[in-house]
């Protein structure tokens, strides 16, 4: 039994109305049907962005970021059907961008996939259009609590095709420079993670600091639980990230879910430890999650090249790496509250230099067809092209993100942030209509009615002249 072929001549895979075009996949089914599940939980981590991101911001402004998760899967949706998946993929690619042959999707269909040949194109397109919109929703966190959301989409849209289509061609196109220099970079180490943590900075630095003239919530998480809830989405939502990367189902795909993991729970452990000693006994709901999500990406870009154990070492080297770092956004005189250059910057070129670093053929092999090790298998070279792919992955998505926003700027009525009333008041007041995070008594109920559960505070002149009423915590608003 054969595998199936790519016929130039019928580029779509053959006309459905005069052959059978799934005869060409019999005793392969297997594989798409478990790349498509893996694309199915893969868009949980969307959403999964979304839940974390709210929580880490204040109440004002959490709503926002749970309505630009969906918007961005929409609008990158678009973006990948209009021109995005051409210029990542087409066949006819140049070392550095494809060209327009699959515009609007022209022969995206049954033929072979050019990532792998027992996946249907259709198939191959989509898992990827969910890597796409998974990095997109990442890059949104740099403008939070005062990104304009309307820009914000169309940003999204122009960073998904001058930003996030180049690298990945780059990296997984066959005709790809980094592809065949070769970089390792099982899932996205570098299309994903290193290129998002950069543009995020660079939103960061576009739109400047909030506002918060001493607001004691300001830079505190409003919402632990979503910040937990989002995690374990995101968690779920990489076993398909990953496990499906070797676009098969193999032994070596299955080695990638377990390190994937693996590397989670590793760096949920190294965060904590780093955490107990330097809060002298004390832990983090929050920075466990970071942890595991410093793992994960970690991971990303070795999960299919590396043996469980090295997995492990990759996690928990991530998180510490990561942890020890908890002042960057300080010593950068940014505002970048999601941390997003944090754990997907620097954690991503941490797992790409770790990648070079453990890599063995021994598991790549697993496949059945892929040969490629690190310096366990006397390749020490790699190491310093896995730097040259954190390098120019680095430069790119920075200095042509911060000209995008640049020339955004320029066009009327592109605002990229919003004005101070509005960021004091919250984006969630400001851009939508009643609707907030949480239960409306918590900040409005009538004057004479109070809302259940809320203590009633005596006015000054109910007290003596001794007493003054305690300060009411406040929720972030």
């Amino acid at each position: 039994m054969s595998e199936p072929v790519y016929n130039a001549s019928t580029p779509a895979g053959g006309n459905p109305t005069k052959v059978d075009v799934n005869a060409q996949y019999t005793g392969y089914e297997y594989n798409y049907t478990y790349i498509v599940f893996c694309g199915f939980i893969v868009w949980l981590i969307i959403p999964g962005i979304g839940l974390l991101y709210g929580g880490l911001a204040r109440r004002k402004s959490a709503l926002a970021l749970l309505f630009q998760s969906l918007m961005v899967v929409a609008v990158t949706t678009f973006q990948w059907m209009f021109w995005g998946y051409s210029l990542a993929y087409s066949r006819d690619a140049g070392p550095f961008i494809g060209t327009l042959k699959n515009f609007g999707m022209i022969n995206v269909l049954a033929a072979p996939s050019p990532g792998s040949a027992v996946l249907p194109e259709i198939v191959f397109c989509l898992y990827q259009l969910l890597f796409c919109a998974c990095t997109v929703m990442i890059v949104v966190g740099g403008a939070f609590e005062r990104g304009n959301i309307l820009p914000s989409l169309v940003f999204s849209f122009f960073w998904a095709t001058v930003v996030y289509c180049p690298i990945a061609c780059w990296t997984w196109n066959p005709n790809g420079w980094l592809y065949n220099l070769p970089s390792l970079d099982f899932a996205g180490g570098g299309p994903v993670h290193i290129s998002s943590g950069w543009s995020a900075l660079a939103y960061a630095f576009v739109l400047g600091k909030r506002k918060h003239h001493g607001e004691k919530s300001h830079g505190k998480p409003h919402n632990t639980t979503l910040v937990f809830l989002g995690t374990t989405l995101i968690w779920f939502g990489w076993f398909g990230f990953n496990g499906g990367s070797a676009l098969n189902a193999t032994v070596r795909a299955m080695v990638a879910a377990f390190n994937t993991n693996t590397a989670a729970c590793t760096g949920l452990l190294g965060w904590v430890l780093v955490d107990y000693i330097k809060h002298k006994g004390k832990f983090s709901v929050v920075g466990a999650c970071e942890g595991a999500i410093a793992g994960l990406v970690g991971i990303t870009p070795a999960a299919g090249f590396v043996s469980v154990w090295l997995a492990a070492c990759i996690g928990f080297i991530t998180a510490i790496v990561c942890s020890l770092l908890q002042d960057v956004n300080d010593w950068l005189n940014i505002d970048e509250g999601m941390d997003v250059f944090k754990l997907h910057g620097i954690g991503g070129m941490v797992g790409a230099f770790l990648t070079g670093l453990f890599a063995t053929e021994s598991i790549s092999a697993l496949d059945g067809v892929t040969l490629a090790g690190g310096p366990i298998d006397g390749n020490g070279i790699q190491v310093g092209k896995q730097l040259a792919e954190v390098c120019a992955i680095s430069a790119y998505s920075f200095v042509v993100t911060y000209i995008l926003l640049f020339l955004l700027r320029l066009v009327p009525g592109m605002n990229l942030r919003v004005d101070e009333e509005s960021e004091m008041i919250g984006l969630d007041r400001a851009q939508f209509m009643d609707e907030q995070i949480g239960d409306w008594t918590m900040t409005e109920c009538e004057p004479s009615l109070p809302a259940v559960g809320m203590t009633v505070m005596p006015s000054k002149n109910d007290l003596p002249s001794s007493q003054e009423p305690s300060e009411v915590p406040s929720d972030g608003l």
